[in-house]
């Protein structure tokens, strides 16, 4: 840490700042435990530098920084320094961004855990910014054309197809059987309500 803290202030006004000192913060990042002091100090001198977005390209270091801010409650502070890394690690990034916004469900509540259901209405309510998914979100909604396929059939023929007729639908539409059934389950249920 104090090799660290030498060379941070030795390269401060680098830019950028030698691989070296970068990659000795991704390890100290990994050795330290997510809420320990020594983090704390590490991450606040890091940020506190004029070049600590070189720092924010290694997703150890944005993993600790985001531990830190959720740790201390700044989840607004966690979900900016996501929004703006440049780490590589897309997949990884999202799934801190999920994590930011579970813990702040279960605060919210006062739990520890949420189910499923929860977690998947909070990704709903927070959906990753664009520059965590550049490919855009997913989604599972059928094409227009799809949708109006089924909606015409369960008009026309029966909105409770059986076996084959699902079969059928699957095929001439490239879709699972079970997202057929899966289609009518749930328009039976909206035209219920």
């Amino acid at each position: 840490m104090k090799q660290f803290m030498a060379m941070l202030k030795k390269n401060e006004n680098k830019h950028p700042p030698p691989t070296k000192l970068l990659n000795l913060a991704g390890q100290l990042c990994r050795e330290f435990q997510s809420s320990s002091p020594s983090l704390e100090k590490l991450v606040e001198a890091m940020m506190g530098c004029k070049n600590n977005r070189y720092f924010l390209t290694n997703i150890h270091v944005v993993r600790a920084c985001v531990s830190v801010h959720i740790h201390k409650g700044q989840y607004d502070a966690a979900c900016r320094l996501l929004e703006y890394c440049k780490a590589e690690e897309k997949e990884e990034l999202m799934q801190l961004w999920h994590e930011i916004h579970y813990r702040r469900v279960m605060e919210k509540h006062q739990t520890d855990v949420l189910t499923p259901l929860q977690k998947f209405r909070c990704r709903k309510r927070n959906p990753p910014p664009i520059s965590l998914c550049p490919e855009g979100l997913k989604t599972r909604n059928y094409s227009e054309e799809v949708r109006q396929h089924l909606y015409r059939f369960a008009a026309e023929v029966t909105a409770n197809p059986d076996k084959k007729q699902r079969e059928g639908l699957a095929r001439d539409m490239n879709l699972q059987p079970t997202q057929v059934y899966n289609w009518f389950a749930n328009y039976r249920r909206r035209q219920k309500s």
